[in-house]
């Protein structure tokens, strides 16, 4: 129900530093391994309405036509292609912002949530992702999604708790050397760019 394709996106996906990684590193930085531990969970239940409602609609396009599912398909490439042009021209350093030592657990957990549940770009981006890998010509493509989107949610809750356990080393090694930064950060964007055209390729 998954392929390596599907593992290899994700995995680069959630490694990006993005909203949700820089506020669980902030809080593993100044709060401790247990702040970063709720901010990841709070990070990561944020995408489950993100994930509901493209699965909700995906479901019935997938039944609607291969046509469909094709246009879709290129859509999702085209999208990781202009994520790695994007990402290839960000040559910005990762800035932190200190919170509040008073902040408790499930206020922590709330903001992580709220991070992720007002990105309007995550939907966007699991509209175009998900179809990448659905068999249109499997029994239930909705059940498929389902199980998908259970592991990205899990690859996500992971790595972003590895990411705020080891944000001492983070900040040492990353944040204070820009061209670590840039050269993560084209790497990602490089193989953002060939999976792309992998996907776009290959045969439904």
């Amino acid at each position: 129900m998954f392929s390596t394709e599907f593992l290899i996106t994700s995995l680069i996906v959630v490694l990006i530093p993005g909203t949700g990684v820089i506020y669980t590193i902030s809080n593993g930085l100044f709060l401790g391994w247990r702040a970063s531990i709720a901010a990841a969970f709070g990070c990561t239940a944020g995408i489950i309405p993100h994930l509901s409602a493209s699965i909700l609609g995906l479901s019935a396009i997938l039944h609607m036509s291969a046509l469909a599912f094709q246009v879709i398909k290129f859509a999702g490439a085209a999208y990781l292609m202009v994520l790695a042009w994007a990402m290839w021209r960000e040559t910005g350093a990762l800035k932190f912002d200190s919170p509040s030592s008073k902040i408790g657990l499930w206020q922590i957990i709330r903001r992580g949530f709220l991070i992720n549940i007002l990105n309007p770009k995550l939907s966007m981006f699991f509209l175009a992702f998900l179809p990448l890998f659905i068999n249109p010509n499997a029994s239930s493509p909705a059940l498929n999604m389902v199980f998908l989107s259970l592991m990205f949610m899990a690859m996500t809750l992971v790595v972003f708790i590895l990411y705020g356990i080891s944000a001492n080393g983070v900040r040492r090694y990353v944040v204070n050397s820009p061209r670590v930064v840039i050269w993560l950060k084209r790497s990602f964007a490089f193989t953002f760019a060939v999976l792309g055209i992998k996907l776009a390729m290959t045969e439904q």
